[in-house]
């Protein structure tokens, strides 16, 4: 997380990271499709992929849409522009709300009256001035359901986040082993989490998107873990190559579902596992000893801790057979 805080200062000030923007547009871009990720909460053999991920990746859509309105907005004012979508230190959510797109609620996402909690957010800086948009104001009311859904308590209070907690930090931007003290509470969420979106009452006013490369892929609605954990480098980046998954590489994915089958406790996931004890990656050695400890009787682990300890050279991979 030290990567927020080393550009804090780019995020608190738009014009250190473009001294000539004079109006920041700031646009939300409905992805909502229907789904309920939490549905499948109870079909432990399936995994929970993230809504926003279900098809292709938003920053590669997004960037075209921002280049053709930006420069259509050059050509009528004459004006310098430049666009981002995720790929700069952007206050989003707050210049959401200062242009009138919606409040940040209590989940600290932002929350659309018309379009509730699916939208993606970008921007384009103008070197130009607009008049300002009227701010929105909060409607979250007294409502706490995004806290109470929150699988892990990561919204720790109204409006504040500990991201180290959150379900969607520690299966996407997490790059090491994940605590054994939130895995149970991951379930089958394989990469990201809605819950807190899910639940948000103003959802009930949502619109379908109507961009296409939104909407999901069937074999990601409900992915079957056991296909999933048996990718290798090339099945993975050529199943995901248009996905935004595709940017946490097979192994962190592989650990995920891992962590996915060990609390389903399936003993018909045995046989792949027992191939991954080997894998090349640490993070998937470990996640392979953890999920068989969770699906094998005490004598049975025991037995195979005899057989692959003594070749194991990575301490927390030691750990786990510990």
């Amino acid at each position: 997380m030290q990567w927020l805080q080393d550009r804090s200062h780019l995020r608190s000030n738009p014009r250190s990271l473009w001294p000539e923007v004079k109006t920041i547009l700031v646009l939300g871009s409905n992805y909502h499709t229907n789904c309920n990720s939490m549905e499948l909460l109870e079909k432990k053999d399936k995994g929970i992929v993230s809504v926003y991920s279900r098809n292709e990746d938003y920053h590669r859509v997004l960037k075209k849409k921002l280049k053709s309105l930006s420069l259509q907005i050059s050509e009528k004012f004459q004006c310098d522009f430049k666009y981002f979508v995720d790929t700069a230190p952007v206050m989003e959510k707050p210049l959401g709300v200062q242009a009138g797109l919606g409040w940040q609620g209590k989940h600290t996402n932002l929350v659309s009256r018309k379009f509730g909690s699916w939208l993606f957010l970008s921007s384009i800086f103008l070197s130009i001035k607009f008049q300002d948009n009227i701010p929105e104001i909060n409607n979250c009311g007294s409502c706490s359901k995004c806290l109470d859904a929150c699988p892990t308590g990561a919204i720790v209070a109204p409006y504040k986040l500990d991201a180290r907690k959150c379900i969607s930090y520690l299966t996407i931007e997490h790059k090491g082993h994940i605590e054994e003290k939130f895995r149970p509470l991951m379930k089958n969420r394989i990469y990201g989490c809605d819950d807190c979106l899910a639940v948000c009452p103003w959802n009930k006013f949502a619109k379908k998107t109507n961009e296409e490369k939104f909407m999901p892929r069937d074999d990601l609605v409900e992915p079957d873990l056991s296909n999933l954990a048996m990718l290798d480098d090339e099945s993975f980046r050529q199943k995901f190559r248009f996905s935004s998954i595709k940017r946490i590489g097979r192994d962190r994915f592989v650990r995920n579902v891992l962590i996915a089958i060990g609390n389903s406790k399936d003993t018909n996931y045995y046989k792949q596992i027992l191939g991954l004890l080997e894998d090349k990656s640490e993070l998937v050695r470990a996640m392979a000893v953890w999920a068989m400890r969770k699906m094998c009787d005490g004598s049975k682990f025991i037995e195979l801790k005899e057989k692959y300890l003594k070749y194991e050279n990575d301490d927390t991979v030691i750990n786990e057979w510990n």
